[in-house]
């Protein structure tokens, strides 16, 4: 016989906690599956561990600056090891966190992998568990190409598990992975090439973003080939060898990370047995109240493929468990004006609108877009004077502020507050009318002319 819940989680990264716990403070009796380490892909291999990586690029950075500023002695030697180990105790420490925390909230953590029988029955190992509702949370997995030799590369996943640093990288990808990756390892030692199928990175972002950035990262040296078509890997003496589409190739590599995207993790569900097709990208269908098809069965998160953030998930998962069991019936996440940042160096703060999309939307002659173009103080005593550039996006005779972009020192902290600003429908003059904070990078936002 199945032991019955009110909800029934599979996947215990953030969206599923989230969920189950929030669930649990509403009285509902709440299970978790989860297959691997809690905490999912942003705890284990994702947003925790790249940003204390990207912590310690901009420690280098900042080290190699440090003269600057009168000091004497600065680190000449990287211990990548003792980062890693460091790291990882930071990492088990937060497993232990979210199992506890669990526990706290009365919620039964099932380890293992979960599988549909039907639509109100999972099976994990043999264990038989039904629930009048069911979320599927299982988040993605790296993307890999089909094609000869593939294997000789590694994932974001492989990327965590190094325990040296190699000297010779390439990446192929043109998206955020790529890009943060190119930025640590470049600041912490190795030689990176960066291989992109088209001319450009960062696609989905506003056009100013990628540009910027692919000049930053050439300024820093790191290599970029553009309109590389990655056909085969083959293994030389001299390490890896991509081989492209029109037959030349870039070779040398000690590793080569495929960084060409994510995909849904959901092909070991049994979602046949509960009559759920999969959209054509693989993701879960699920409408804005994360419900799928099939009444009972609930998605969030990366699995559903829709705005691939950790906090979109657990905002997602708490709205949802507030509307089935906390007695709110409107409760939904609003998908409109999300922030989201890129750890690359620099960073990229953004939120809102791209000019194109604005442009797109509200016709040409309704748009108006501000610019400023800055050098951020720190480099101010430095013969490094890296400018820093931002963008509003307004629309309408009010110049409603409907995007606001940055890439500069600073992008990933002051993102934030200017995110609430937009998503109460700020305007130009409330921006205008808002007292500079001096002498900081964010008060550009507000004196832009």
């Amino acid at each position: 016989m199945a032991d019955h819940y009110d909800l029934l989680v599979l996947g215990g990264g953030s969206g599923g906690i989230a969920t189950a716990r929030r669930a649990a403070a509403h009285g509902a009796r709440v299970a978790l599956v989860e297959r691997g380490l809690l905490g999912g892909t942003c705890v284990n291999i994702g947003c925790v561990p790249k940003k204390v990586m990207w912590h310690a690029a901009e420690f280098a950075q900042h080290a190699a600056h440090a003269h600057h500023y009168g000091f004497d002695s600065v680190p000449r030697e990287h211990d990548w090891t003792r980062l890693v180990d460091n790291r990882e105790t930071y990492i088990r420490r937060l497993n232990g966190i979210y199992d506890r925390n669990l526990d706290k909230s009365g919620v039964t953590y099932i380890a293992g992998e979960g599988r549909f029988v039907d639509t109100h029955t999972v099976v994990v190992d043999g264990r038989q568990l039904s629930a009048e509702h069911v979320l599927i949370a299982t988040g993605g997995k790296p993307r890999w190409p089909e094609i000869p030799g593939a294997a000789l590369g590694t994932d974001s996943d492989g990327f965590f598990t190094w325990r040296e640093r190699p000297q010779r990288v390439a990446i192929v990808g043109s998206g955020y992975i790529a890009c943060e990756l190119a930025g640590v390892l470049n600041a912490l030692g190795s030689r990176v090439t960066l291989l992109l199928r088209k001319d450009h990175v960062l696609a989905d972002f506003d056009a100013m973003l990628g540009e910027t950035l692919i000049e930053r990262m050439r300024e820093a040296g790191i290599e970029i080939q553009m309109q590389r078509r990655t056909v085969e890997l083959t293994e030389t003496d001299d390490g890896i060898q991509a081989v492209f589409d029109d037959g030349d190739t870039a070779g040398g590599f000690d590793e080569l990370i495929w960084a060409i995207g994510r995909e849904p993790a959901a092909d070991t569900l049994g979602l046949e047995k509960i009559g759920l097709e999969l959209n054509a990208d693989g993701t879960v269908p699920a409408d804005d109240w994360q419900d799928t098809p099939v009444e009972g069965i609930h998605a969030l998160g990366d699995v559903t493929g829709r705005v691939e953030l950790t906090p979109v998930a657990i905002a997602a998962g708490r709205r949802l468990a507030d509307r089935l069991f906390g007695g709110m019936p409107e409760r939904r996440l609003d998908y409109h004006n999300i922030p989201s940042v890129v750890f690359t160096h620099p960073p990229i703060g953004t939120v809102g609108l791209t000019e194109a999309e604005a442009r797109r939307e509200y016709g040409d002659a309704a748009v108006r877009i501000y610019t400023s173009h800055y050098v951020a103080l720190y480099h101010g005593v430095l013969e490094d004077k890296t400018p820093s550039d931002m963008k509003l996006v307004c629309v309408g005779e009010d110049e409603k502020v409907v995007g606001a972009h940055v890439i500069g020192d600073g992008a990933d902290e002051m993102t934030q507050g200017f995110a609430v600003a937009v998503k109460m429908g700020a305007t130009k003059r409330d921006f205008d009318d808002t007292v500079a904070i001096h002498p900081t990078s964010a008060e550009e936002f507000v004196t832009m002319t």
